[in-house]
């Protein structure tokens, strides 16, 4: 029988290029929604077929990681092999203005899937998308044993999360484990997120829609990579023979500036004359500088990215000159053509 994974924040960028992946090795995918009047399964629409098709192995449930009875009860009748818990209240920014929601869904939400499992009985294996906000100000590079210093809500709630998995893994044996994910994107990222914001922008600027876009701290350092190469590492992590955590990131630290500089110069454009600085996109505790030491994950799980940050920049700008009915410049298809071996990755 093929293996059964429930994924939570199936709907999201990393949700959906795992569905992709799982369904390339042969599982049934069981994915989570949240019940609303408006629709938000784009990223998963090419792989969605009527339940009452032959063959079919995507399977969308309701609910609410705010809701432990639900999850508790999907858990026990789906029964499945592994669980991918990525659902999460995910923007650090808005983490400021909703701090007690981001706490519930982010934090409590972990405990609830967590509990659900031992009360269910059911063996299976849990991954946790824990985040790199977590390090905080503490010294790069950051790896497994470098100390927490959270500087959000998000982040606090994220660290709450990381110490109940590994709770739950001393105390009930779970097959629990986190992966500490640096900064990761794709054409698949919330247009919210900086890394989008800056290709859609440029797109639209591209196509006469924009004059303009207003960012926030442009200093702030991140460890960029490419989000279809993490959701596979996932994987690797649960199918190693014994649980434990892992830092996965590419290694090298970019400014948002720097973002901002190779997505504009990429496209033929001078940024200085359309970047504006709106202060409300400034956090009220700011991370300066992370970067992944993923020597672990080299050695145990023998993962290396491929993509790096000007190759992502390429391909994120490509993307949205796509969307935009805009021909794209081209370099970042070659670079997914000849870099990325993945089969299922498909171009959006």
């Amino acid at each position: 029988m093929a293996k059964k994974a429930l994924i939570t924040g199936i709907t999201g960028q990393d949700g959906s290029y795992l569905a992709e992946f799982l369904l390339s090795k042969g599982y049934d995918v069981h994915g989570l929604i949240r019940r609303a009047s408006t629709l938000n399964t784009e990223r998963i629409e090419h792989l969605y077929a009527d339940p009452h098709t032959k063959g079919v192995r995507l399977f969308l449930h309701y609910g609410d990681l705010i809701d432990s009875g639900q999850l508790t009860n999907l858990i026990y009748n789906i029964q499945p092999d592994e669980i991918y818990h990525l659902g999460a209240q995910s923007h650090v920014r808005v983490s400021f203005d909703m701090p007690e929601f981001t706490g519930e869904v982010t934090a409590l939400g972990t405990t609830r899937i967590l509990e659900a499992i031992r009360l269910s009985g059911i063996k299976t294996r849990f991954y946790h998308a824990s985040s790199s906000e977590m390090f905080g100000n503490a010294p790069a590079p950051q790896n497994e044993e470098t100390p927490f210093y959270p500087r959000s809500p998000y982040a606090v709630a994220k660290a709450y999360a990381h110490w109940m998995v590994r709770n739950y893994r001393d105390g009930y044996k779970l097959f629990a484990v986190d992966g500490i994910l640096f900064n990761h994107e794709s054409p698949r990222r919330g247009v919210t997120f900086v890394s989008r914001k800056i290709s859609r922008a440029i797109a639209r600027i591209k196509a006469g829609l924009d004059d303009c876009l207003y960012l926030g701290n442009l200093d702030a350092k991140r460890d960029w990579g490419f989000a279809p190469e993490y959701v596979e590492v996932m994987w690797k992590i649960l199918q190693q023979d014994s649980p434990g955590n892992f830092v996965i990131g590419v290694g090298e630290s970019h400014s948002v500036k720097e973002f901002v500089e190779a997505a504009f110069i990429y496209a033929g454009l001078d940024w200085q004359k359309y970047i504006k600085i709106d202060p409300h996109y400034f956090r009220p505790t700011e991370v300066n500088n992370l970067i992944a030491d993923a020597a672990k994950a080299g050695k145990e799980l023998s993962w290396q990215p491929k993509i790096k940050f000007y190759d992502l920049v390429k391909i994120m700008v490509d993307a949205d000159m796509r969307k935009e009915g805009l021909k794209p410049i081209g370099e970042g298809d070659k670079i997914i053509k000849e870099k990325l071996s993945m089969k299922w990755w498909k171009k959006d």
